[in-house]
């Protein structure tokens, strides 16, 4: 198992600031790893709602947590929807002795319950896959992200891993797996998992065959501008049920809809959002990609790389806000990243020797942009022209 210093820093920071913290992420995404690092699971502290026993023991919160000092874990917290009430009152006694650590899969039920009855007494913090800080560099930095001050790289990078990390994705047991084949059997099984078994249990009743349908139909269209109407006709069902679909999938952290960003500007701008699966893995399960050499000879190849590193940025910038821009006169970005008073544009180009096109300049010019990045699967960052940089996926972007 690879370390996570950076969400264990996180969570010792949350920790250190606020009476409950919610660790919120998709099944098998390293929650409870996470949370066994400052509690271990033998402790009387622990509740597991997916252990009979202790799901028993919060028959009663009010009167199993009320007395208890110290932190208290609750994993898989959404399968009690009335522990949020009796957590709600704790929390709001300034007497009351514990601190809470809550593990959610992330579902409607678990936002909808911890935005209503939590609002203002909880932090957040999302758990995902591994991402190339925890898998290529291990969690520690050499230079500038794992290279020297220059823009180069001083070896402290692993492009196996990283190029692993792209086909197999985030999820632990896949980007751990023995072999290509495991990683992609464990997707493949997740996928059936969620769509058959964790979306019910979350109180959602879409026919699982529809649902793994749709879901195939977005991984032909990752990286591209949404449209209900394909889908909906494929499916045989009416647009609004294709959209719900849609939230449904992305409530649950599967797909990403990237909003876009509304200039003030005389030019008709896209006004739908770009939908990409947030996991590699996952995708090219959906695909029927098994290996490094069928995903780089496949057509949806340069998407899927867009898709990957676009997670990778957005995990590694933090940023305020983001956004993609396009027009439909053909200009267009990627990712715009709104921190503070900064905003940062950011193209994908799978190639070796990147190059200025026309849509980056007037993407430059029309956002009144600080800086833009053209992220590509080289080994050095360089000039492209004033205000443009191109910059290796490796390199953490100086937002």
């Amino acid at each position: 198992m690879l370390h996570r210093p950076a969400l264990q820093t996180e969570l010792a920071l949350a920790l250190g600031r606020s009476r409950a913290v919610v660790l919120a992420g998709p099944r098998q995404s390293g929650k409870t790893t996470l949370a066994r690092s400052v509690l271990p699971a033998d402790s009387p502290h622990y509740f597991d709602l997916e252990n009979p026993l202790d799901a028993a023991r919060l028959d009663e919160p009010m009167a199993t947590l009320a007395p208890l000092q110290g932190l208290v874990v609750i994993d898989e917290v959404q399968r009690r929807p009335g522990l949020f009430p009796a957590l709600r009152v704790l929390l709001d006694r300034s007497n009351a002795p514990g601190q809470f650590l809550l593990l959610g899969s992330a579902s409607p039920a678990l936002l909808r319950q911890a935005g209503e009855s939590l609002l203002g007494r909880v932090e957040t913090i999302e758990v995902t896959g591994f991402d190339l800080q925890e898998a290529a560099i291990g969690g520690t930095f050499g230079g500038r992200f794992g290279g020297t001050p220059d823009g180069t790289l001083d070896g402290s990078f692993d492009a196996q891993a990283a190029a692993r990390l792209w086909l197999r994705g985030g999820f632990p047991r896949a980007f751990l797996a023995a072999s290509d084949d495991d990683s992609l059997a464990w997707c493949r099984q997740a996928i059936a998992s969620h769509v058959e078994l964790d979306l019910p249990q979350f109180g959602i009743h879409i026919a699982a065959l529809s649902m793994l349908r749709f879901w195939r139909m977005l991984a032909h269209s990752h990286g591209n501008i949404w449209s209900a109407a394909d889908p909906a006709r494929s499916l045989g069902v009416s647009e609004p049920t294709v959209r719900k679909y849609l939230d449904v999938l992305t409530q649950t952290m599967m797909v990403r809809q990237l909003q876009p960003w509304q200039a003030n500007l005389a030019k008709r701008q896209v006004k739908a959002p770009k939908i990409y699966l947030r996991d590699s893995g996952l995708l090219h399960a959906l695909l029927g990609l098994a290996t490094l050499p069928q995903l780089l000879s496949h057509p949806r190849s340069g998407a899927s790389w867009e898709g990957f590193a676009l997670e990778q940025v957005l995990r590694l910038a933090r940023p305020d806000e983001a956004y993609f821009w396009a027009t439909h006169q053909g200009a267009e970005l990627d990712l715009l990243l709104l921190k503070g008073s900064q905003r940062i544009g950011v193209e994908f180009k799978r190639a070796d020797a990147p190059q200025v096109s026309k849509s980056m300049r007037i993407a430059a010019q029309d956002l009144q942009l600080d800086r833009l990045y053209v992220v590509y699967p080289g080994d050095k960052r360089f000039a492209l022209a004033t205000g443009i940089e191109a910059v290796p996926l490796w390199g953490m972007l100086p937002v």
